[in-house]
């Protein structure tokens, strides 16, 4: 068994998960950084974990209830002691809105703020930094503070306790499925926050762009091409280090698959958790995402909008879109060819058709992906997340419907799914590296409805090719 595999078998520790809890208690609950970290949903994980291992339930809810309190005591002190400076301090100097919000909040429900607060998602963090700003009274602070936490804690770890305590008794999954579970679930967090967050920062507003210009001026071997692509408007940062990203990824991913000797445990986990899932609605649901997905259902799915880029005399556009959807056909069939890695059922519509990496991953994600970075091109910034974040909605359950169908790997899944990225970034890096007219105005609608219909009669009367 490779280290890899041996690592993700490890359970962590009774003591590992009360740490655990503690931290993500007092990160969700720590000024600004309680609206970058998923807290609700990492407490649930981890007490869902601590309950199924038999971690002793009082002990997980006074570390949660410590970890809130330290929390929002760290976050009051910072705004008793440092009210001016914080506001100058990235990213509240970029974002004072949220500042805003909390205040507003505040003001409205006075000394009980800091009780309602830890209760309502947007101004949780926030709340306690407002009110050290305030000058709320520290002894009414620490009241609300210890209160407020004692209500939260066994609110928010006992639903997933106790979903960790029974779901192998009632749900009857089949056993030794935890590294699947956890690798989706960190692929899919890791998704959100890379795409969310991540991407917010590598724009030309963000921390990690600004920082990296003030570098890149300062350097004389990279103030010249910095200067050259900014020319252009804003240098590709983003694409350029999803690029590296990915390519690593990929080619970390591949050389993992091909030296592993055998079946990789995690995709034995993954493939007996979705043949437990797997029913009768989800089988044909999977049917017409492997319809669509295919050649013939993405060419049908593009059609409408290359037919308008006809129209609209954008060639640029249509050609920048036939590269990277040929480039990605042409990579699947020369690594399906190189790999040669069979898969776990094989279809007669897939008979002589190889695994790895998953061609109508890979294939989707350079649709979807590509579709997102030009929708959110030409959307304001404050709509960008949400159209990153729909990409993502979207793309996973054409991932996931390989594993109910049985035709691949998880591992092929996660292959595609990176080649599909390293397509994306490098046809983005060539698409950016000058000005380019916008493409709106855009009969959205009209052109949705169109794919809508002509999808379902590909998936209603055309077999899978």
């Amino acid at each position: 068994m490779s280290l890899a595999e041996q690592l993700m078998d490890l359970s962590l520790s009774p003591f590992t998960l009360l740490l655990l809890i503690f931290l993500i208690s007092a990160l969700e609950s720590l000024a600004v950084v309680g609206l970058l970290v998923p807290g609700v949903v990492l407490v649930t994980a981890a007490a869902s974990m601590a309950g199924h291992q038999g971690v002793d339930m009082l002990g997980l809810l006074l570390a949660a209830f410590f970890g809130a309190v330290a929390g929002d005591g760290v976050s009051f002190k910072l705004g008793y002691d440092y009210r001016e400076q914080i506001t100058r301090r990235w990213p509240l100097s970029q974002h004072p809105e949220w500042l805003e919000r909390g205040r507003r909040f505040f003001e409205r429900y006075g000394i009980y703020s800091v009780f309602i607060g830890r209760f309502v998602g947007p101004v949780r963090p926030i709340i306690p930094l407002i009110a050290g700003m305030m000058r709320m009274r520290p002894r009414t602070f620490v009241w609300a503070n210890l209160s407020s936490a004692l209500v939260w804690a066994p609110a928010y770890v006992l639903p997933g306790y106790l979903l960790g305590h029974t779901w192998q008794r009632y749900l009857t999954l089949p056993p030794n499925i935890e590294a699947a579970l956890m690798v989706i679930g960190a692929i899919t967090v890791a998704l959100a926050v890379v795409f969310s967050w991540g991407r917010a920062q590598v724009g030309r507003h963000g921390r990690l762009y600004l920082m990296t210009a003030r570098l890149a001026r300062r350097l004389p071997l990279a103030r010249r091409p910095w200067l050259a692509m900014s020319q252009s408007g804003e240098v590709p940062l983003a694409s350029l280090l999803l690029l590296i990203i990915a390519l690593t990824g990929f080619c970390a991913w591949t050389l993992y698959v091909l030296t592993s000797p055998e079946s990789l445990t995690l995709d034995l986990q993954a493939q007996r958790l979705f043949d437990w899932l797997r029913t009768e609605p989800l089988l044909w649901f999977s049917l017409g995402l492997a319809k669509l997905g295919d050649k013939l259902g993405i060419a049908v799915l593009m059609t409408p909008w290359a037919l308008w880029l006809v129209l609209k005399r954008r060639f640029d556009v249509l050609a920048c879109w036939g590269a990277a959807l040929g480039g990605v056909a042409l990579l699947n069939i020369v690594g399906k060819a190189v790999f040669g890695r069979a898969r776990p059922e094989t279809p007669d519509y897939l008979v002589g058709s190889l695994s790895y990496p998953s061609a109508h991953t890979s294939g989707f994600v350079v649709v979807v992906g590509l579709a997102a970075a030009f929708i959110a091109a030409e959307c304001s910034r404050r709509y960008r997340l949400w159209v990153y974040w729909a990409a993502i909605i979207i793309v996973l359950p054409m991932a996931l419907s390989r594993l109910l169908l049985g035709v691949h790997w998880l591992s092929d899944l996660i292959g595609g799914a990176l080649l599909g990225l390293c397509v994306c970034a490098l046809t983005r890096l060539l698409w950016q590296h000058r000005v380019r007219a916008p493409l709106s105005p855009c009969p959205f609608a009209a052109l949705m409805g169109i794919t809508v219909v002509l999808v379902g009669l590909r998936i209603a009367f055309l077999p899978p090719v």
